[in-house]
């Protein structure tokens, strides 16, 4: 790791959380193949291209925090049994309504973002700016998304009251 110029003991706290945020997304990803399946209703055209782009989105994302992991010369959690244990998220049932696939999704977004900051101030610590672009840009793009789903939900009546 010498090339990289990082202290391997602050880069391993990294990698820790790293590995939390991997398996917050692998259930994320998981929730969004169930919602896209399963979604129902007035919404379905709507929804199901929206949680397809947004599974797609998870799956790089899964993706780039794995390689990101192994850059900083170590492994990825690969094994759901562990992403069950680490992560903040939970499964969720098939059966919900699109209201309630998509306020699910915006608490999820929250822990994700959570998760998301936390890995951004451990590698501050380590001087790691690799992985703090790399999750800042999650960020924006979490937040936006997150900021769009919830205009989707609002009733219109709603949209000229003070956010």
């Amino acid at each position: 790791m010498s090339y990289l110029g990082l202290d391997k003991e602050k880069t391993g706290k990294t990698v820790d959380e790293l590995n939390v945020l991997l398996a917050d997304y692998h259930l994320y990803y998981q929730k969004l193949r169930n919602f896209h399946w399963n979604v129902i209703g007035k919404n379905f055209f709507d929804l199901h291209e929206k949680f397809e782009e947004l599974y797609n989105d998870a799956k790089v994302k899964v993706d780039e925090i794995a390689e990101r992991i192994l850059t900083l010369r170590y492994e990825p959690t690969s094994n759901l049994s562990e992403y069950l244990k680490a992560s903040s998220l939970e499964e969720s049932k098939s059966d919900l309504s699109d209201y309630e696939m998509i306020e699910t999704l915006l608490k999820d977004h929250g822990l994700l973002l959570k998760q998301m900051r936390s890995v951004v101030e451990v590698a501050d610590k380590a001087n790691d700016e690799g992985t703090i672009d790399l999750i800042g840009a999650y960020i924006r793009e979490l937040e936006k998304t997150s900021w769009m789903l919830d205009a989707w939900k609002m009733k219109t009546t709603d949209t000229h009251k003070s956010i």
